[in-house]
């Protein structure tokens, strides 16, 4: 089972009798990703691994059409939504009871995955990417992850520094909730993410999965996505 999902309170809009703890099953329909690039690229063998997941009790399928391990380039919208919708809506199609969660910075390619059948918008960039992305979260009231990330992908294991690792990620939850709900979108539909490996050290990623608790102040659901990444 790919990366794990952890939740104090489960949004409860999603009609969920969730637990305090939720698997989500990762599934990189790309040519690059870090640890699968390649191996579930086509709908075929992505739809399979997507199955397989399911039936291994996963209760989130989240679909990601652009790299971002480190060191990866920006994909154009076009190409992320040739490789993310046919997906979603055959998920969806077979498992409708199924959440499915799309991996996107862009803000057509998540209106594109909602319409789809996607319930959550997982956005790496903690909405700084698209400024349009907070209109669609807003606009289909659909839970959103907002993930921490030093940089981009492409830089944002160049020497990664904090003056203090949890203090400084708090200061950026802090900042990106009030932007978000700036544009209408309701506090208990986001999810916190810290960012495990995106612009973090070797350090930093064990240092957030101990103290992952000094989050719990903003009283909103966690996300930590450690599984096959390079610290380990």
């Amino acid at each position: 089972m790919s990366h794990s999902i952890l939740f104090q309170n489960f949004i409860k809009s999603l009609n969920n009798p969730s637990p305090n703890t939720l698997i989500m099953g990762i599934v990189n329909v790309t040519p690059d990703s870090f640890s699968d690039g390649g191996k579930f690229f086509t709908l075929e063998s992505a739809y399979e691994h997507s199955k397989n997941l399911i039936e291994d009790g996963a209760d989130i399928i989240d679909i990601g059409g652009e790299s971002s391990r480190p060191g990866s380039n920006p994909i154009a919208s076009e190409e992320e939504l040739e490789r993310t919708i046919p997906l979603i809506s055959k998920i969806h199609s077979n498992f409708p009871e199924v959440i499915i969660s799309i991996d996107t910075t862009k803000s057509q390619v998540a209106e594109q995955a909602i319409l789809s059948g996607a319930k959550i918008i997982n956005d790496i960039s903690g909405l700084s990417f698209d400024k349009n992305m907070a209109k669609v979260a807003s606009k289909y009231d659909v839970p959103l992850v907002i993930m921490h990330m030093q940089g981009k992908p492409k830089t944002m294991q160049v020497s990664p520094y904090y003056d203090n690792l949890i203090e400084d990620i708090k200061s950026f939850f802090d900042e990106r909730i009030r932007y978000a709900t700036q544009f209408g979108i309701k506090k208990n539909r986001i999810i916190l993410d810290p960012g495990i490996g995106f612009g973090k050290s070797y350090e930093d990623n064990f240092k957030l999965i101990n103290q992952l608790e000094k989050f719990n102040s903003f009283e909103l659901p966690i996300l930590i996505g450690p599984s096959r990444k390079s610290f380990i």
